[in-house]
């Protein structure tokens, strides 16, 4: 039996309701770009110490949940998971979305957006930044070519290439963005190699928590069965993902307090750091780990769609405190620019840098997630990435998925 994919049907007020709404987000979020572009990064929270701020942190986990969301996919293809091949095209499509998301809050959080050609034709092999411009393009490329040979029915044979190939890129994209900040050794909490292969262990959960939030959604909008088997497997690799994660997490600051150098640090982050330490142990390991774990271990948890969906919107959040732990908090804590040495001058050395996002930084962010809304809304409409039927049954006896009338 062959699972034909279906566009959104209907003209439901919801659907039109909510696309509305993301079109008003994602506006608001391009006119506080203009706003930041026209007066400068003065009117954010951002100064000469803390040089990244809320945007990005929207955007790094935009990239990270866009690599993690081409799991489904990659386990159909690549890992002969043959019950989530109707899910594939669904998987792709999220990881493009996230993608493109991401990349439009990084670019207008630059400060010089107009100047992004210059980045595309001027490389430096040196810099890690001119590598994840190639990873990028790269990704986007070998994702679309990934979903052709899933929609097009002549080119099914040559879906396993593509998508071992998607999932080798993804694993090179979601490394490269790890050793962004892997690779500035001048900062205490990025010189590590242990970011890569954390960045990478935090992808599975984020990608696959968004994966279920816009499948439960998608399914529950457009009325379609959703099988409770089916999501009681995605419930058990959730649980896998999550520990994988913490474990990362763990070792990361285990070795950080395993070198003299790094204690600083680490009391700062663990201990002493008030908002970033509250939101690392609230938010990233209780809300982002603990809690989605006990929520999903539950034994019939396939039938217990909220805990789901809840489990999958705290990891969510969850990640968005990593973020801000890891990004906002590597750049708050001071500066070590004399080892051994305390330093004090007028400039701030050896001073906790403060910073407090504006309003403009957080209509970036959440135009940035509304983009990908828009993205997935519109190509669920017009193009169609979901079975007709994803009830047990279905999914147990399908086969590659189709699109209508091929």
């Amino acid at each position: 039996m062959k699972i034909a994919l279906r566009q959104l049907e209907g003209n439901r007020p919801g659907y039109y309701g909510l696309l509305a709404a993301l079109s008003l987000v994602a506006a608001l979020g391009g006119g506080a770009a203009w706003y930041m572009e026209h007066h400068g990064h003065i009117v954010t929270g951002m100064n000469n110490q803390i040089v990244w701020g809320l945007p990005h942190v929207f955007a790094v986990f935009l990239v990270v949940a866009a690599s993690g969301a081409l799991n489904v996919a990659s386990m159909a293809s690549v890992f002969g998971k043959t019950e989530f091949k109707p899910l594939a095209p669904l998987s792709g499509l999220l990881a493009l979305a996230l993608l493109l998301g991401g990349l439009a809050v990084l670019m207008l959080d630059l400060g010089r957006p107009d100047r992004l050609i210059v980045a595309m034709t001027h490389f430096n092999f040196k810099s890690i930044f001119a590598l994840n411009i190639i990873l990028y393009s790269g990704f986007m490329g070998f994702v679309i070519a990934y979903l052709w040979t899933m929609m097009e029915h002549g080119m099914n044979r040559y879906t396993p290439l593509a998508g071992l190939f998607a999932f080798i890129w993804r694993i090179a994209l979601t490394t490269g963005t790890g050793s962004i900040f892997g690779f500035l050794v001048a900062r205490q909490a990025f010189d590590s190699a242990l970011l890569a292969p954390l960045f990478i262990a935090l992808s599975l959960s984020y990608g696959l928590a968004v994966f279920l939030l816009v499948l439960m959604l998608a399914a529950h909008g457009s009325a379609r069965p959703l099988g409770d088997a089916l999501l009681a497997r995605f419930a058990r690799l959730q649980v896998i993902f999550i520990a994988v994660g913490l474990y990362f997490v763990l070792v990361y600051h285990l070795t950080n307090l395993y070198f003299t150098k790094h204690h600083d640090f680490e009391r700062f982050i663990l201990l002493e750091g008030g908002v970033y330490t509250a939101m690392f142990w609230l938010g990233q390991v209780l809300l982002g780990g603990v809690l989605p774990i006990v929520l999903l271990l539950h034994p019939r948890i396939g039938q217990l769609r909220q805990r789901i969906a809840l489990s999958a919107a705290l990891v969510v959040l969850g990640g968005f405190a990593q973020m801000f732990v890891t990004i906002i908090g590597g750049q708050a804590f001071p500066l070590v620019i004399f080892p051994g040495r305390q330093v004090s001058s007028s400039f701030f050395d050896g001073v906790v840098n403060s910073y407090t996002p504006s309003l403009p930084e957080w209509l970036l962010g959440l135009g940035g997630m509304a983009v990908v809304g828009l993205i997935v809304m519109l190509a669920l409409k017009v193009i169609g990435f979901l079975p007709q039927r994803l009830d047990d049954a279905a999914m147990a006896t399908s086969s590659p998925a189709t699109p209508a009338g091929a």
